[in-house]
C-alpha cells in the first residue's frame, strides 16, 4: 500500500458513519496525528500530509488495524438498490452532524444504523440544514441562539451529481442531492442552496424547523416531492416509502402523478397506498400539523391543473374532520398509507382514540422506539457485555441478556464508575464539581412545556433538604433546549437555570447548556437515575431512558411512553401520576410523588448497594431485549414491511 492509498482508505473510514458506532475505527481514527476528539476525524485525515502518511505506513499496528477496519467496512458497505425509503426531516447520525433537533432525528439516525446491521435495503432521504438547529447559550439565566454553517462535504457528504426540480406556484425549485453513508445504508439529503434558485429558494433548506409556516411547507414540499424524484434519478426501484412523522407526507403527489391516468384520482390513490406506510409521534392534536387553504391551496393547484382533477379532490384527501377548510398532514398521511403505527403501545391507543373519526384511525397500531445499542452503550459496558454476554446483546437478543447474572459485583460498579468519572469531567467542564461516587440524577430532553422539566421545584423545600446532605449526597443534571419561539418553555428553563445557580442548589444541582447527541452520551452513560415526568399520556415515547438502561442507569419515570409497558415493579421506579383534571392540582400531586420515588431510590442506593445492583441486573434482564433499534426494525419488517410487500 502506497501513501495515496493509506489516504484513501483513511477517507473511507472517515467519511462513513460506521465509525459512531464501532469504538475500535473511532479509536484508530483519533489516534492520527492532529486529531480532535472534538472535531469530526475527516478533519483529521483531510489534514495528513504526505510525511505523515509514511510514518503511518511504517507502524504496523496501526496498519494492522488499518486492515481491521477496512475489512469490516467493506462487510457492511455493499453497493446495492435500496427497497425501502425512510423519510424524515431530520436525521441524527452524530454531533458533528448537526441535521437533528430532538428525539425524532435521533430516532431516525439510530433507524438507519439498525437497519445497516440488519442488511436491510434501505435508504434514508432527508434535507442538508446549512445551519442546522441552534446552538444554545445561556445569558443573563436566560436561552439564546446562535446558529453555524456547515458545508456538506466537511461532514463527510459527496455530491451525487443529480440536481431535481420541485413545482412550486410561479417557478420551479431545484435541489442538489448529497450523499452520506451510514455503514451500509445510504442517506440522501436535499439541498435548494445551489445558484440557479433565487435568494430566497437558497434559504428554504437553512434551517431546521424555523420561519413562517410557508418556509416549512417549501421545506417539505422539497423532502416530499424531491425526495421521490431524487430516489427514481438515483435510479433505485423504491417498493416501500416510509414516512417518520407528516413532514414528507407530500411525497404522495410526485406517486400519484406517476400513476393517475385520465383524471381518475381515485385509481391513483389506491395504487399508490400500496406503497406507503406511516409512524405517527404525535399524542395529541396541536402537535399536528396543519395548513389553510391560503397557503397550501396554490401549491396543490399545480397538482389539481396537471392531473385534471378539481383542487377540492385533493384537499379532501387531508380535510381535518374538524374544520373542512384546514390541511392535516397526519390525516393525510393516515389516508395515504396502507399501514401506520405509533411509538408505543400506549401511544397506539392514544393515536386510535385520536384519530377515532376516520376509518383509518382505528388500524393504527405500534410499534415501540428503540436505540441503537452500540451507538449508546459506553465504551466499558460493550467491552463488559461482549465478554460476558456474546455479542447478541446488541441484538436484543433475550438468550444474551439472560445471563446478566454472570456479571459480578466488582465488574459492574467498575463499569458504572467509568462512566461516572467520563460524567464528571463534562459537567467540570461547566464550573462544577461532580462527585462520581454521589447519586446522580439526570434530566436531559427538549423543554416542551408537557415535559415539565420544572416539576420538581415545586417541592423546593423537599428539595433543597435532599440536595443539603451531606451523608448521602445527590446531584440533579438538567439539559435541553426550548424552541425559541415557545416562551412558557423558555420560562421553563430559565426557572432550572436560576435554581442551579442559587445557594439553595449547594452546587448539586446543574444545567447543561447546548444538548447535542455528545451530551447526551455523556449522561445517559454516567448517571444513576434518570428522571422523566410527563403530563401522561403526552410522551409518545421517550427513548432516553432507553439509553440509560444499556448502560446500568435505572429509569424513574410516570408510566407514559415505552416505560408504560416496560415496567415491571422491580427494574426501576415507576412514579404513580395524578388522576386531577385542575393543571394545578396534578401538577402539585405528581411534584410531591416524584419526591417520594427519588427519596425511594437515594435510600436504596445507599443503604442497600446489593439492591440497587440486583435492580440494574433486573432492568438489563428485562428491558434489555426490548429496548434496542435492532429490535424495532424487525418489528417493522413483520408489522409493517411485511405487509406492504404482500400488497
Amino acid at each position: 500500500m502506497d501513501f495515496q492509498t493509506l489516504h484513501e482508505e483513511l477517507l473511507r473510514l472517515a467519511t462513513n458513519y460506521r465509525w459512531t458506532w464501532t469504538p475500535s475505527c473511532r479509536n484508530l481514527l483519533m489516534s492520527l496525528p492532529g486529531a480532535d476528539p472534538a472535531g469530526h476525524p475527516l478533519e483529521a485525515v483531510s489534514g495528513l500530509s504526505e510525511e505523515q502518511l509514511k510514518a503511518l505506513l511504517d507502524d504496523d499496528e496501526f496498519m494492522s488495524q488499518l486492515i481491521k477496519e477496512s475489512a469490516g467496512l467493506a462487510e457492511v458497505a455493499v453497493e446495492s438498490s435500496p427497497t425501502i425509503a425512510y423519510c424524515s426531516p431530520e436525521f441524527g447520525i452524530s454531533a458533528f452532524a448537526p441535521q437533528y433537533a430532538g428525539g425524532l432525528g435521533v430516532l431516525a439516525g439510530d433507524f438507519l444504523k439498525a437497519a445497516s446491521d440488519s442488511g436491510l435495503a434501505l435508504a434514508g432521504v432527508g434535507l442538508f440544514y446549512h445551519q442546522g438547529a441552534f446552538h444554545q447559550v445561556i445569558e443573563d439565566g436566560e436561552q439564546g441562539e446562535i446558529f453555524r454553517t456547515v458545508e456538506p462535504e466537511k461532514l463527510g457528504a459527496v455530491d451525487t451529481g443529480v440536481e431535481v426540480g420541485v413545482p412550486f406556484p410561479g417557478r420551479e425549485v431545484r435541489a442538489r442531492v448529497w450523499r452520506m453513508d451510514i455503514g451500509g445504508v445510504p442517506l440522501i439529503l436535499l439541498d435548494t442552496d445551489v445558484e440557479s434558485n433565487n435568494k430566497e429558494d437558497r434559504a428554504i433548506t437553512d434551517r431546521l424547523y424555523m420561519g413562517t409556516a410557508q418556509h416549512r411547507l417549501e421545506q417539505e414540499m422539497v423532502l416530499g416531492i424531491g425526495g421521490a424524484r431524487a430516489l427514481a434519478a438515483l435510479g433505485w426501484d423504491i417498493e416501500i416509502y416510509h414516512l417518520n412523522e407528516g413532514h414528507a407526507g407530500f411525497i404522495t403527489l410526485e406517486l400519484i402523478d406517476r400513476v393517475i391516468t385520465a383524471g381518475d384520482l381515485a385509481t391513483a390513490v389506491a395504487r399508490v397506498r400500496k406503497d406507503l406506510v406511516f409512524t405517527t409521534h404525535t399524542p395529541v392534536p396541536a402537535g399536528i400539523a396543519k395548513l389553510k387553504r391560503d397557503t397550501l391551496g396554490p401549491y396543490l393547484e399545480l397538482w389539481a391543473r396537471r392531473w385534471n382533477v378539481d383542487l377540492d379532490d385533493i384537499w379532501r384527501l387531508g380535510s381535518d374532520p374538524a374544520d373542512g377548510d384546514t390541511f392535516n398532514m397526519a390525516v393525510f398521511c393516515l389516508r395515504m398509507s396502507s399501514a401506520a403505527n405509533g411509538v408505543s403501545k400506549l401511544h397506539g391507543e392514544v393515536s386510535r382514540g385520536l384519530f377515532s373519526d376516520l376509518e383509518e384511525g382505528s388500524r393504527i397500531g405500534h410499534v415501540t422506539n428503540g436505540v441503537h445499542a452500540r451507538t449508546w452503550t459506553g465504551d466499558a459496558a460493550q467491552t463488559l457485555f461482549d465478554d460476558v454476554l456474546g455479542e447478541g446483546w446488541a441484538e436484543g437478543l433475550a438468550e444474551a441478556w439472560d445471563r446478566v447474572d454472570d456479571i459480578d459485583d466488582d465488574r459492574l460498579v467498575e463499569m458504572r464508575r467509568h462512566g461516572s468519572l467520563r460524567l464528571s469531567k463534562l459537567v467540570s467542564s461547566t464550573g462544577v464539581a461532580l462527585d462520581p461516587d454521589a447519586l446522580i440524577v439526570g434530566f436531559a430532553r427538549r423543554f416542551a412545556p408537557y415535559k415539565r422539566a420544572n416539576l420538581i421545584l415545586r417541592q423546593r423545600d423537599r428539595l433543597v433538604e435532599m440536595l443539603a446532605d451531606d451523608d448521602r449526597p445527590v446531584h440533579f443534571l438538567f439539559a435541553g433546549k426550548a424552541h425559541p419561539s415557545n416562551e412558557l418553555a423558555k420560562g421553563f428553563l430559565s426557572e432550572i437555570v436560576g435554581f442551579s445557580e442559587s445557594g439553595d442548589a449547594n452546587s448539586r444541582f446543574s444545567f447543561i447548556p447546548d444538548y447535542d447527541m455528545a451530551i447526551a452520551s455523556h449522561l445517559v452513560q454516567g448517571c444513576d437515575i434518570w428522571l422523566n415526568n410527563p403530563i401522561r399520556p403526552r410522551e409518545a415515547s421517550g427513548t432516553s431512558g432507553e439509553k440509560v438502561v444499556l448502560n446500568g442507569g435505572l429509569n424513574c419515570s410516570i408510566l407514559d411512553g415505552w416505560w408504560a409497558e416496560m415496567f415491571d415493579g422491580e427494574n426501576g421506579w415507576a412514579i404513580p401520576f395524578s388522576e386531577a383534571t385542575d393543571p394545578e392540582i396534578r401538577d402539585s400531586e405528581d411534584s410531591a410523588a416524584v419526591i417520594d420515588a427519588l427519596v425511594a431510590a437515594r435510600d436504596e442506593y445507599y443503604q442497600s448497594r446489593d439492591v440497587f445492583n440486583r435492580r440494574i441486573r433486573r432492568a438489563w434482564r428485562t428491558l434489555g431485549p426490548r429496548v434496542t433499534a435492532a429490535r424495532m426494525v424487525r418489528d417493522y419488517e413483520t408489522r409493517l414491511y411485511g405487509p406492504a410487500r404482500r400488497n
